[in-house]
Parts: C-alpha cells; structure tokens; sequence
C-alpha cells in the first residue's frame, strides 16, 4: 500500500549505499543471494525460537533485498548488460524466504507456545493466491503491451498488502511469537483482500 511512496524516499539513500557497494566482487545477484540465505537463517532461528536472533537476520535479509535492485541499475547505467535473469531470482528468493520464514514461526511459536498451525496455513494460501495474481498479469501484460513501468522487473499491481507491510508483519510476528498466530489470523485476511483487488484490477487492466 505504501511501497511507491517508501521507494521514492529510499530512493536516494539506496543508491548511495549502492555506490558505496560497487566493487567487481559484489554483484546484484551476490546481493540477492546473501538476502535468500540470511532469510533461511532467519526462518531457521525461528523454528528453533531464537526469536530475536530471526528478527536480526530477517531485517538485514530485507535491507539487501532492497539493495540488489540499485546495485544492478547502477552496472546498467555503467555499460553493463540486462538479461533478466537477475529479476527473475530476486523475485524467486522473496517467494522462498517469504514461505520458509511462515513456516518457520509456525513451527517455533507451535512448539513454545502451543500456537495453531491453520492460522500459517492460511497466509501461505493467501500468499500463493496473491503471487499468482501479479506474476500471471506481469506474464500477459508484458506480451499483450500493457505492462507497468515502476523501475522493477516485473509488472506489480498495488494492492492493500505489499512489500513494505509484509516486512512489518514478518518482523511483528517474530518480536512477539506469544501472539502470532492471532497476527497470522488479520495477516491472511489483509493479503485476501489484496489478492482480491489485484485479481479485479489485473482483470480489468487486461481487458
């Protein structure tokens, strides 16, 4: 709901972090890669209840996830080449450490505090209905014409729960597992609402 106004904020400090990054031994997907394995980590320390620890880990994975992105425009802008592929695993890495950190909390707030699985059940639901939603319309917006130019890899359709709102709700859940589920439950139920408009506004868009 708010990534278009948080990344023209972060705009400027991104790129100077990125300017501060670029050496020939780090790369966009290097960054990407770190992100996916300190998000594993992340999920990993969950399940086992070290809590603040995926709270740490899960943060840090977020801010290179933010950073791959101006890294590899940056190399663009510089005479470097575009194939694609560095999009397509950014957003195949969010997916993954998106997944595995639900899961994760499911299983340490299950096992600390007896919490229900259905409530984790329902948000990867909601997340696969959602995903399905913006990257079948990315897919056909990009043949049919009509994609959507924000400055990212793929066509994304706005919706009440985006990038900036799952940060905060994976970070909620981990600074307080006691309540979790209970977040997990209003969680689900946001990212439906979202998968419903961006499956009426694709629609739409498309016809």
């Amino acid at each position: 709901m708010i990534d278009a106004y948080l990344r023209r904020q972060l705009e400027g400090p991104l790129n100077r972090c990125a300017a501060a990054l670029d050496r020939p031994i780090i790369t966009a997907d290097r960054i990407t890669a770190a992100g996916l394995v300190l998000g594993l980590g992340s999920a990993l320390a969950a399940g086992l209840q070290f809590w603040l620890l995926a709270l740490a880990l899960w943060i840090v994975s977020r801010i290179a996830d933010g950073l791959d992105g101006p890294v590899a425009r940056r190399r663009v802008r510089a005479g470097g080449k575009s194939s694609g592929a560095g999009g397509f695993f950014d957003i195949t890495a969010d997916f993954v450490v998106y997944g595995t950190t639900v899961v994760g909390v499911a299983v340490g707030a299950s096992a600390q505090f007896g919490a229900p699985w259905w409530p984790f059940l329902l948000v990867l639901l909601a997340y696969y209905i959602n995903g399905t939603a913006f990257l079948a319309f990315s897919s056909i917006a990009e043949r049919t014409g009509r994609t959507i130019d924000d400055g990212r890899s793929f066509s994304f359709l706005g919706g009440l729960a985006e990038g900036a709102e799952t940060i905060a709700v994976h970070s909620l859940w981990l600074l307080l597992p006691g309540i979790s589920w209970q977040i997990a439950v209003v969680w689900a139920a946001v990212v439906a609402v979202s998968s419903g408009q961006r499956i009426i506004a694709g629609y739409r868009a498309l016809s």
